[in-house]
């Protein structure tokens, strides 16, 4: 629902604002006083193209601001929370937008800069406009199709549809996979079994090249490595000068010193101990001197092992891990490839299949929809011979589809709304009629039609009321008022038995300001509501003839 309407120096309006309510709410006042300005703001603000012509003289901006209560069951709202436009428990959007004699015109939801598209996006399924603007969601085929399914209550057999033909189209997809992996299977086989010899001949397994590097360095180093041992060992160990000896000498001085001073006994145990540490370490040293392996042959084996790891980790990944991966991979595509024509006769029997339930499903919906179409067809004709349009033939056509699939994601059908605005006239597709005041009562019969299942929640009507009078002036005001159970309806009039039957009721006025000519809005309520629909029907003189016969349309509506 539309909240608020806020606009600053746009044409001749220098600035209002305006509180808009639920149901039906009509626009009045003297021709020229700036009524379309407010609906050509509205269409701005939802993705209308904009000019430097429509800001007011002497300004450099008009600014141009909207306020939208979005329903919690319409689609648009989580696509705006998905762009992070709206937060996830929000339903209130603001739009607002500036255009700049510069061309630096600029578009912001809830605060946030945004490009113009996304307002297109949003326009036809947030507001219709009918009459000399082009935000009409009903004439796409799209949305046609939506509206039928809707009125003809069999969107959950279309749902049901869905589901199994993108299960038809998934088993399809994975067919042809199937089958361009059979087409191509002898190169595969090639290549899978060359690279699984490679893998199992290489053997690689996990920490193997840490060893071996370890290894490397050790036998690289061998002569080094005996060196440094045997001359340690020799420390400890040696004549005269080891570490050994010299440590006898200390335990035997400590021995005499515990001997006077027990105080040093401990002091003499730990230098036995570090005697008895010492010769294992000499012992260790010995040993290990012996083992080192100086063997040129094992050097090179293990040099030709790490060429072989790198070789396998370069060509398959970068790690050890990745080579053990592709290994298990290269198993299991020799392994899927040997079952490659049972896979496809397995794909054969579970596409017929789907593609039965498929043709069902899409005939039963094709029937319910020409059944619903031809409801739809008499109820709208009905709406306009009520309207005093039965010259106007309307009807709703459901084709096969021109897909190059026949069976399209929403079945065999395309659903279009065809018109002949005159006798005598073909009919054509809606959207290629021009637009006007006939074409506006016209989505008014359609609009009452599906008021029930249309999702767009406000709809206003410019040009309805263009050459009508008397009865069916009345039959308009009347259908409005009911629309506006079912949605936010505004409307430009100027007829009082189509003011007269609206829940609220702004009056439009022009006046000079300062020498400059000034568009400002009223909302009329009581005595000067009648004034206004008295106006509109005596012209300048209001009688009291005429307040009375106001009086008796305000009244009217209200029973």
């Amino acid at each position: 629902m539309l909240t608020e309407l806020r606009i600053t120096n746009f044409a001749v309006i220098e600035g209002l604002s305006l509180t808009l309510d639920s149901g039906f709410t009509v626009l009045t006042g003297e021709t020229g006083a700036g009524k379309s300005l407010l609906i050509d703001a509205v269409a701005l603000l939802v993705g209308g193209r904009a000019s430097s012509e429509q800001i007011r003289f002497g300004e450099d901006e008009a600014h141009l601001e909207a306020s939208f209560e979005i329903p919690l069951s319409h689609p648009i709202l989580g696509k705006l929370k998905a762009q992070e436009i709206l937060g996830p428990e929000d339903s209130h959007l603001v739009i607002r937008r500036i255009i700049a004699r510069s061309g630096r015109n600029r578009v912001y939801l809830n605060g946030i800069l945004t490009p113009v598209h996304v307002l297109e996006e949003f326009a036809g399924t947030v507001i219709d406009i009918h009459g000399q603007h082009d935000q009409q969601s009903l004439l796409s085929s799209v949305a046609q199709l939506e509206v039928l399914d809707a009125f003809g209550q069999i969107r959950e057999l279309r749902d049901q549809y869905r589901v199994i033909h993108q299960e038809w189209v998934d088993s399809r997809q994975a067919r042809a996979g199937v089958e361009t992996t059979m087409q191509n299977r002898a190169q595969q086989e090639d290549l899978l079994k060359f690279q699984r010899q490679e893998l199992e001949e290489a053997g690689c397994r996990v920490g193997e090249e840490e060893t071996l590097q370890a290894e490397r360095q050790r036998l690289g180093s061998s002569g080094r490595l005996v060196e440094l041992a045997s001359e340690a060992q020799e420390r400890i160990h040696g004549d005269g000068q080891g570490v050994l000896t010299n440590l006898v000498v200390v335990e035997r001085l400590l021995g005499e010193l515990a001997q006077i001073d027990p105080e040093m006994g401990a002091t003499n145990r730990l230098a036995s101990e570090a005697k008895v540490l010492l010769r294992e370490v000499a012992d260790s040293l010995r040993s290990y001197a012996e083992r080192v392996d100086a063997d040129p042959g094992r050097l090179s084996a293990v040099e030709d092992r790490l060429a072989v790891i790198q070789k396998m980790k370069k060509k398959y990944g970068g790690t050890i891990d990745a080579v053990l991966t592709t290994y298990a991979r290269v198993k299991g595509e020799q392994e899927r490839i040997s079952h490659v024509e049972a896979q496809l006769a397995d794909y054969d029997r579970l596409i017929q299949e789907q593609q039965r339930k498929v043709s069902e499903l899409a005939r039963r919906l094709s029937q319910q929809r020409k059944e619903a179409a031809k409801q739809l067809t008499k109820m709208v004709s009905k709406e306009l011979d009520a309207l005093k349009m039965g010259s106007v033939r309307f009807m709703v056509q459901v084709v096969p589809n021109e897909q190059h699939d026949v069976y399209g994601p929403d079945g065999i059908d395309r659903v279009e709304f065809l018109l002949a605005a005159n006798a005598g006239e073909p009919l054509k597709p809606m959207s290629r009629v021009a637009s006007g005041g006939e074409i506006s009562r016209l989505m008014l019969a359609l609009k009452s039609v599906v008021a029930n299942v249309d999702h767009v929640p406000v709809v206003i009507f410019d040009e309805i009321d263009t050459g009508v009078g008397g009865a069916v002036a009345a039959t308009i005001g009347k259908r409005l008022r009911a629309l506006g159970q079912y949605h936010q309806v505004l409307c430009i009039t100027h007829l009082p038995q189509v003011a007269s039957q609206a829940h609220h009721h702004f009056c439009v006025e022009k006046s000079e300001a300062k020498g400059r000519t000034v568009t400002t809005v009223r909302s009329l309520n009581g005595i000067n509501r009648k004034g206004e629909i008295a106006r509109m029907l005596g012209g300048e003189r209001v009688t009291p003839k005429t307040l009375a016969t106001a009086a008796e349309l305000i009244a009217g509506a209200h029973e």
